[in-house]
């Protein structure tokens, strides 16, 4: 058996000229990343050799690898190794300045950095003063992650830096969110990401196979995926190995047993003078043994010892594990590498191939996997060792050697471990693997320093800062339900809870168990489930009798909290107002400052403007020193700002918090908030261009669903009025899902969704559609919140006058008792009556029920509502424009006065200056439809020069459609708004090409939203025949759709 020399590499020229052109985008400072993907054996890491080589000696080269651990995974083990590559290259001091004001966020994975007395930043510089009582998970690993992004930004600024990580389907899923993070928000960096993995490791359900279609998304990631060699390529690859190109018989058999896989072809035609066609291995194992079974045993021996330690086993470790003398680890080693199983890798070895490895690890009988990895946890666990190695790694060894007192003590430090580095889910799986050992244990509660009840609620939490708050809820339902077998009944407060649990005992403190409930109502939120409200109740019950607490000002700030997004205000103000009081009983200033936020915008949304405004000021004074409370102010407060149109307030506000945020860590999740209210607020301002480029950023970070929804919404806002209906609608398709979870516990949600999903859907002309997305303004318990009502009953407006245009019928919304609400104040007419009785007699209709005039009904409810909001400051604007909408004889929008007055009311700086556009679009189409062609023109350049320089696409291409109609303003003609309208006896519009009488018929169908099939039915002429008529029609109306062609039709009577 001979050593195996590299041959020339075969079959990758195209995927070496990938790597060599991602390199010199990299160079040239624009950040890259390649994905290798390929099964065991095809050449990933030959490939990765190959094109470093070439790589320029300027450049830097860090490495990383992901080892074979299953659920032990060491969290970010291969980031490690590529930092600690970087700081061994660059100098410890030179590293430390890279990192800068990232230094102690970075200890957290080199805590080296901190034992060689780096020091860097101050502590407080960095972050501090956390909430105990809030999570900071999120926010702890984003400042982390983005310390990571700053210093190999840093690191490639002198010198390209290239980024390997090998093994990728090996990492744990704290690797993966920080990778994905660098992909998203790294951009112009001298820096190439070369990622590999092993594709056929991707089985459903795990965390690769979820991350890769993420960043597949990206731009700058280029997926390469390695296939087996040909015939032709095996035959060559074989030449190169043997200097003599192998005969036909020889090549059959080998592409038979290797199936073109080059590392199996390489074993087999690395055998030198022994190969022969008739000492084939028939396996693909045999081949992986084939060197192994040539080594004497003392070498199998050590090659077993080696496997069971992983892919690298330092020397020095080796000596510690094994009994051989250091002539005989020589001897043994050495055999190990001259046969290419083993390479020497500085002060270790490493396997040539993890296949081998794997192979070899197999052959381990009993006794041995027991004594073997005993050693290497014995070894690993002893301090004095010095190996730097995560408690997982120990618990790995442990469990295969069977020792579960070991194997629970080291999964509790690994949990430990993995959450002080932010690593959630490797915490909760290690978590997850103490519960499944805590009955092989001898008094496991002492071991673990926590009840089994404790360690179920810290895992469940680990889960929730994962990400997986759905196997948070089952795992802090099994602590609830051990909490109460273990005894609930007798704790003081705690009395209606037992009487529901029917549950006796006392042995659980009662802060124990609200903490459960606190949690559960948490974990239900963030998956956008209803039961939050009764489980903080509860939570509030159990510390009934218990002494004044952050604890329980905690949970009634929460609870008022879950109030307010539920809109009920006067709920979350008297809730509130208990929270600041406990808070200052125990003197919390965090707890008051966040009592006050909540009771401040509660009031302030209620309508109590100025008097909200003076809370949310109260509570920025208690925040300072707390992070959690001045960033909750700080979202809060510019929220509020802006929905009452002082939008420069609001920049200014956000934009200081935003700058918060990102020092502390925070940016995914309050910095979101906060630069979604800078983003919405200049898009108000018609600063389009700023706006687009915040909310691309936004995106980019992909939040968790909570912050990212509001986000989801302002980009289908914008994309709409840019213009791009076609994309906006297919935004809207793949992102509704993740937009609705939040629905049924956030009211603002709910509304803000049902604007902008209206406003698309009465772009495509699906009126239908549209109304069934507007119409949550008039269901049952609708709860009134003016700063998201009147712009939603605005666009509810828009929908039933372009119904009664068409002539299409709306469904009015009936409750279960058989009442259509009318929305706050309005008075049922007496036609809603008579649908009441029909309801009440035919419960089949319900929710479906369409009178001869339903848009009468719907009018009036939609008037209700604005009714009950005119007291907020924005409401004048939003009335004018719903007067609007419903004006004319037909209650269609077509009187040009009322749009003139429209524009007007939207000239104020507190109204999104789209919605002024829009209005002098409308009073041009009004004076159009009115004959008056001098002043739709001028009205319609007024929109042009409203709209082009904001981009509202939507509201410039429906001012060409105009101007192709009546003409352009001539050149050098002076636009104003307030251009009076003709006298009402201006003679009635024509057509400039009169429809044929056929055609009159096809409109007057066409205007009851018939299909051209049923026209053609109705008429007795074919499809197509139809399908001309209505073409011809749109022509000569000028309209754009049939829905404007029946618009045009009924406002001229044709």
């Amino acid at each position: 058996m001979q050593t195996i020399t590299p041959a020339s590499l075969v079959g990758r020229e195209s995927e070496l000229a990938a790597l060599a052109s991602a390199y010199a985008d990299a160079a040239d400072g624009a950040f890259r990343v390649v994905i290798v993907g390929g099964e065991a054996g095809i050449g990933k890491t030959r490939l990765i050799a190959e094109f470093l080589a070439d790589v320029p000696q300027s450049s830097f080269v860090v490495r990383g690898q992901s080892v074979d651990l299953g659920i032990d995974a060491t969290p970010y083990a291969p980031v490690v190794a590529v930092l600690r590559s970087l700081r061994e290259q660059q100098g410890a001091d030179t590293f430390a300045a890279l990192a800068g004001s990232g230094f102690r966020a970075l200890a957290v994975l080199l805590p080296e950095m901190l034992a060689a007395g780096g020091g860097g930043p101050d502590p407080a510089a960095v972050g501090g003063g956390a909430d105990p009582g809030a999570s900071a998970g999120q926010g702890s690993a984003e400042r982390l992650f983005g310390a990571v992004a700053s210093l190999l930004e840093a690191a490639s600024v002198e010198h390209p830096l290239v980024v390997v990580i090998e093994d990728l389907h090996w990492a744990d899923q704290a690797t993966l969110s920080l990778l994905g993070f660098l992909i998203r928000l790294l951009d112009e960096a001298a820096l190439l990401f070369v990622l590999t993995f092993r594709s056929d490791e991707l089985a459903r359900g795990s965390a690769l196979r979820r991350w890769m279609p993420e960043v597949d998304r990206s731009p700058r990631v280029n997926r390469l995926e390695l296939r087996r060699l040909t015939r032709k390529q095996v035959r060559q690859l074989a030449t190169n190995i043997r200097g003599r190109a192998p005969d036909s018989r020889e090549i059959s058999l080998v592409v038979e047993r290797t199936d073109g896989v080059p590392f199996f072809v390489e074993e087999l035609f690395g055998c030198g003078p022994s190969f022969s066609i008739d000492g084939l291995p028939e396996t693909l194992r045999g081949i992986l043994l084939a060197r192994y079974d040539t080594l004497t045993a003392p070498a199998q021996k050590l090659m077993r010892l080696l496997a069971a330690g992983g892919m690298r086993i330092e020397h020095e470790l080796l000596q510690a594990v094994t009994d051989e003398s250091p002539d005989a680890i020589d001897s043994a080693a050495h055999e190990g590498v001259l046969a290419s199983i083993l390479v020497v890798n500085d002060t270790a070895y490493a396997f040539r191939h993890a296949l081998v490895r794997e192979a070899i690890h197999d052959q381990l009988l009993p006794g041995e996997r027991v004594r073997f990895h005993t050693r290497f946890a014995e070894a690993l666990a002893t301090p004095a060792g010095g190996w730097c190695v995560d408690s997982s790694v120990v618990s790995y060894h442990w469990m295969i050697a069977h020792n579960s007192r070991n194997a629970f003590e080291s999964a509790i430090a690994a949990m430990a471990e993995a959450r002080r580095a932010f690593a959630f889910l490797g915490a909760a799986r290690m978590g997850e693997r103490a519960l499944e050992l805590w009955d092989q244990v001898e008094e496991p509660a002492a071991l673990a320093g926590r009840s089994r009840v404790e360690l179920l609620a810290d895992t469940a939490h680990s889960l929730r800062n994962a990400g997986e708050s759905d196997r948070a809820v089952a795992l802090i339902d099994d602590a609830i339900a051990l909490a109460v077998e273990e005894g609930l009944g007798r704790l003081p407060g705690a009395a209606a809870v037992a009487r529901r649990t029917g549950v006796p005992g006392e042995s659980l403190s009662p802060e124990v168990f609200a903490r459960l409930l606190r949690d559960k109502a948490s974990y239900l939120a963030n998956l956008g489930q209803v039961g939050s409200v009764e489980l903080l109740r509860q939570a509030l019950e159990v510390l009934g009798g218990s002494p004044p607490s952050v604890l329980r000002a905690n949970v009634l700030g929460e609870l008022a909290a879950r109030l307010m997004l539920d809109a009920l205000f006067d709920d979350a103000v008297d809730t509130a107002d208990a929270a600041y009081a406990e808070a200052e009983r125990v003197d919390s200033g965090a707890r008051m400052s966040v009592a006050l936020n909540i009771r401040g915008f509660s009031r302030f949304a209620r309508g109590q403007v100025e008097e909200g405004l003076a809370d949310l000021g109260l509570s920025e004074a208690l925040s300072h020193g707390n992070d959690s409370a001045r960033l909750r102010h700080a979202v809060n407060l510019s929220d509020a700002l802006a929905l009452i149109g002082r939008f420069g307030e609001a920049i200014e506000t956000a934009e200081a918090g935003a700058e918060f945020a990102r020092a502390r860590g925070v940016e995914r999740t309050s910095g979101v908030f906060l630069t979604l209210s800078v983003s919405s607020s200049l898009f108000a301002l018609g600063q389009t261009e700023r706006a687009g480029e915040l909310l691309d950023h936004a995106l980019e970070l992909d939040p968790p669903i909570g912050y990212r929804a509001p986000v989801q919404r302002l980009k289908l806002h914008s994309t709409l009025w840019s213009g791009d209906i076609a994309e906006a609608e297919r935004l809207l398709r793949g992102w509704r899902p993740g937009l609705r979870q939040q629905l049924r516990i956030d009211v603002a949600q709910r509304l803000g969704l049902a604007i902008v999903a209206g406003e698309i859907a009465l772009a495509v002309g699906a009126v239908e559609r549209a109304w069934s997305e507007v119409a949550v303004l008039l269901e049952p318990g609708h709860r009134a919140f003016p700063a998201y009502d009147l712009p939603l009953v605005w666009v509810a407006a828009r929908v039933v006058a372009t119904a009664r245009a068409t002539g299409l019928q709306l469904t009015v919304p009936v409750p279960d008792g058989g009442v259509p609400p009318l929305g706050v104040g309005a008075a049922a007419p007496a036609d809603l009556l008579r649908v009441d009785a029909a309801v009440s007699a035919t419960p089949h209709l319900r929710g479906a029920v369409a009178p001869a005039d339903t848009s009468i009904a719907l009018e009036e409810g939609l008037r209700g509502v604005l009714a009950a909001s005119l007291t907020w400051p924005t409401a004048a604007p939003y009335a004018a424009l719903v007067e609007a909408e419903f004006g004319g004889a037909r209650g269609t929008g077509t009187d040009a006065a009322l749009w003139m007055l429209a524009a007007a009311a939207c000239e104020v700086p507190s109204v999104p200056v789209h919605l002024r556009a829009y209005a002098a679009l409308r009073a041009a189409e009004a004076f159009a439809l009115a004959a008056d062609r001098a002043s739709a023109r001028r009205w319609a350049q007024l929109a042009r020069e409203q709209a082009a320089p904001i981009g509202a696409v939507l509201v410039t291409a429906r001012v060409v459609e105009l101007e192709r109609r009546v003409g352009p303003m001539a050149v050098g003609t002076r636009t104003g708004p307030h251009t009076s309208p003709r006298s009402s006896a201006a003679p009635e519009l024509t057509l400039e090409v009169p429809l044929t009488e056929r055609e009159r018929q096809v409109l007057d169908l066409l205007a009851h939203g018939l299909t051209n099939r049923q026209i053609a039915d109705r008429l007795f002429i074919s499809v197509k025949t139809a399908s001309v008529h209505v073409s011809n029609i749109l022509r000569k109306t000028g309209s754009a759709s049939r829905t404007e062609a029946a618009y045009v039709a009924r406002s001229l009577r044709l």
